[in-house]
């Protein structure tokens, strides 16, 4: 390996030639999401990719390893609006937030979504890449909305539908289109907050 003056690896300078700008990593994951719409996860494949977002299968491998990193960091940058940052000062208006960020993106994404969330049943890298990528960031706001209310005197720090959070707002987003046919929008969200999660979370 040759080290040059300035003490730089010749593989240093490698990495750093060959990273993507933000602008091209956004060609590649929009290629990827709409390729992702129109063929499903599992008939996708990085060849498609690569042609659609005119770039190498080595860029793709070099950048994201997989199918399934690529899949994961596309759909995280699809999403509309996070929850990041989110802290209203009380649990009620802090779900109400949730609801409404959620519902955002709901329209456009809840087949994309419930596509990526049947393949996770048969690749198993790609609920690990999604979770790891998507739902644990997520998983953790929520955390810190339960942590404050706890704090706040608002829960019980014991109630153990504490950790099942993540799990119902997930069950409301996929639930209504099977049910109802329709998606969950900020409305529904709402009502599904009062109904469920909160009485669930304030239970003694």
């Amino acid at each position: 390996m040759h080290i040059d003056s300035a003490g730089t690896t010749d593989s240093a300078t490698t990495n750093r030639r060959s990273r993507l700008t933000a602008e091209r990593e956004t060609e590649i994951y929009v290629a990827t999401v709409d390729l992702l719409r129109e063929t499903g996860y599992a008939a996708l494949t990085m060849e498609a990719i690569a042609a659609r977002a005119k770039a190498s299968k080595a860029t793709l491998y070099r950048q994201w390893q997989s199918k399934p990193r690529l899949v994961a960091a596309a759909l995280r940058h699809n999403k509309r609006i996070s929850l990041a940052g989110l802290d209203t000062g009380s649990l009620h208006e802090d779900l109400y937030e949730t609801a409404r960020r959620i519902a955002y993106g709901a329209a456009p994404n809840t087949a994309l979504l419930a596509s990526v969330a049947h393949a996770i049943l048969n690749d198993p890298e790609l609920g690990l890449a999604v979770r790891e990528t998507i739902v644990e960031p997520e998983s953790a706001v929520l955390d810190q909305v339960l942590a404050r209310a706890v704090a706040r005197g608002e829960l019980d720090p014991d109630n153990p539908a504490s950790g099942l959070l993540a799990h119902l707002l997930i069950g409301a987003v996929t639930g209504r289109p099977l049910v109802e046919g329709c998606v969950a929008d900020e409305e529904y969200l709402h009502r599904y907050i009062d109904a469920v999660v909160l009485p669930a979370l304030r239970r003694p």
